[in-house]
C-alpha cells in the first residue's frame, strides 16, 4: 500500500494543475463509451466537474489511510445511489477516468502510474458498491419545505420535514440537496444545522454565493410547500461522547450550521465540559445565527460564545479575524476542536490550532465551499 500510496500521489503532481482538462476528458469519454449515463447529470457540468476532482483528491490523500478512505468510500457509494448509479457503470467511469489521466499526463505517465490507478480505482469502485449494497435506506428523502426565513440580503434559514420517514443522522453530518422545481438533477451540500428532533424536522442555512445553481434558488426562490430531495447523511465531524475534554468550536459564516447542531447535542447531556464557540463574520449583520446559540448559553453555563468581527470598526464585542480571536483565547492543547466555514478559514484554524500542539485526532473540520 505504501508503495501505491507513494505512486498514486506522485503522478498526481503531474495533473493536478489542469483538473478542468481531466474533467472535460473524463466526461467526454463517459459519455461517448454510454450516452445514456448523460440523462443521469445536470444540464449545467461546471459544478458536477468540481465534485469529480475533490473525490479524487480525496481519495488519493487518504490511500495510505486504510479505514478513513474505507469510511470514505462507502459514504460516497451510499452518496452516490442518489444518481441511479448502477454496478455496470463503475466500469465506464473507471475507464474514462483512466482515460484522462493519460491524456492529461501526457509523456510523462508512466506504465507503473498506470497500473497504479487501475488498482486504485479498483479498491474505489468495489468500496463504493459495498458501501451502496448495504445502505436500506431509500436513495434519497422527498421534504418538504415547512419554513422559509430570510437572514440578511443573501442567507436563508429553511427548515423541511422529511415525508417517508425520519433521515437517520448526527449533529455535525451533511446532506446533498436538489431543489427539482428549479434546478433538477443538480446537487449540492449543506451542513444539517440542528441536532435530531423527535418531529424530523431538519434545519439548513445557506448563503446564495455568487452565481450558485442551487444556494441561490434556495435562498431566492424556494417557498414554504415546495418539495427538495435530500440524499444520506455524511460525515464524520461528530462529538466523541466518550470523551471527557473541553469542547472549542470555531465557525464562520454558514459553518455556523454544523457547530450549533454540535451544541445542541452537547446541551441534552453535557455536564462536565466547558464548551467554547467562536463565531466570525465580516460585519455584524452577517452573525445572523446568534439569537439561538445565545438562547442556549443563558440555559447552560458552561457554554460561551464569543461573536468577533473582522471588518466593523463599531462592533462592540470582538474585532479581528476569527483565527486570531480564538487564538488569543488559548491554549486549545487540551481541548476537541471542531471547525466550519470557508476552505481559507479551515486552513489557518489548522495552522494554528498545529501551533499550538493540538494532537490532529482531536481536531474535526468541515469546509464549506459549496455553491
Amino acid at each position: 500500500m505504501d508503495n501505491l500510496a507513494q505512486l498514486l500521489k506522485e503522478s498526481w503532481t503531474l495533473v493536478e494543475d489542469r483538473r478542468d482538462r481531466i474533467a472535460g476528458y473524463f466526461y467526454a469519454r463517459m459519455f461517448l463509451s454510454d450516452p445514456a449515463l448523460r440523462t443521469l447529470f445536470p444540464v449545467q457540468m461546471d459544478g458536477q466537474r468540481d465534485r469529480l476532482l475533490e473525490a479524487i483528491v480525496t481519495a488519493v490523500h487518504t490511500i495510505d489511510d486504510p479505514e478513513n478512505l474505507d469510511d470514505y468510500l462507502r459514504s460516497l457509494g451510499r452518496d452516490h445511489r442518489k444518481y441511479h448509479v448502477q454496478p455496470a457503470h463503475y466500469d465506464t467511469m473507471g475507464s474514462a477516468l483512466l482515460t484522462a489521466l493519460r491524456e492529461t499526463g501526457g509523456e510523462r505517465w508512466t506504465v507503473e502510474y498506470d497500473q497504479a490507478w487501475r488498482d486504485a480505482y479498483q479498491v474505489i469502485a468495489e468500496r463504493m458498491q459495498a458501501g451502496a449494497a448495504d445502505d436500506t435506506n431509500p436513495p434519497f428523502w422527498h421534504a418538504e419545505v415547512i419554513g422559509h426565513e430570510r437572514r440578511g440580503s443573501d442567507i436563508a434559514v429553511l427548515t423541511c420535514r422529511p415525508l417517508q420517514h425520519h433521515l437517520p443522522y448526527r449533529a455535525g453530518q451533511y446532506v446533498s440537496v436538489e431543489v427539482p422545481r428549479y434546478q433538477p438533477r443538480l446537487w449540492r451540500t449543506y451542513s444539517i444545522a440542528n441536532a435530531p428532533r423527535e418531529d424530523g424536522t431538519l434545519e439548513l442555512h445557506v448563503r446564495a454565493a455568487g452565481a450558485g445553481w442551487v444556494s441561490s434558488a434556495l435562498v431566492r426562490r424556494v417557498k414554504v410547500g415546495d418539495l427538495l430531495r435530500v440524499a444520506a447523511p455524511m460525515g464524520a465531524m461528530t462529538l466523541d461522547r466518550s470523551s471527557t475534554r473541553d469542547v472549542l468550536c470555531v465557525a464562520g459564516g454558514v459553518g455556523l450550521a454544523p457547530i450549533k447542531a454540535l451544541t445542541e447535542e452537547l446541551a441534552g447531556y453535557n455536564r462536565t465540559r466547558w464548551v467554547h464557540v467562536f463565531v466570525g463574520a465580516a460585519g455584524r449583520d452577517d452573525l445572523y445565527g446568534l439569537t439561538e446559540l445565545c438562547r442556549l448559553a443563558a440555559e447552560h453555563p458552561w457554554l460561551s460564545i464569543i461573536p468577533a468581527c473582522s471588518d466593523d470598526p463599531g462592533f462592540p464585542g470582538e474585532r479581528g479575524e476569527i483565527c486570531d480571536v480564538f487564538a488569543r483565547y488559548g491554549p486549545w492543547t487540551a481541548h476537541d476542536c471542531y471547525v466550519s466555514g470557508s476552505a481559507t478559514l479551515v486552513r489557518s484554524a489548522l495552522r494554528t490550532l498545529a501551533a499550538d500542539d493540538v494532537p490532529p485526532e482531536n481536531i474535526r473540520y468541515d469546509a464549506f465551499g459549496d455553491l
